[in-house]
């Protein structure tokens, strides 16, 4: 059997994990920061 963490994933599959999730957390702060700069567009004061 493959050597487990607490997490129950490998290291290699923690690794890939993490790289998915660097990915899909870039991406949604990416749409968050053009959510916010088009709600600054729209009504500066709000």
């Amino acid at each position: 059997m493959a050597d487990r963490s607490l997490s129950g994933l490998t290291e290699d599959e923690a690794l890939e994990f993490h790289a998915q999730f660097k990915t899909t957390f870039t991406a949604f702060l990416v749409l968050a920061a053009f959510a916010h700069i088009l709600v600054y567009i729209w009504k500066p004061w709000f």
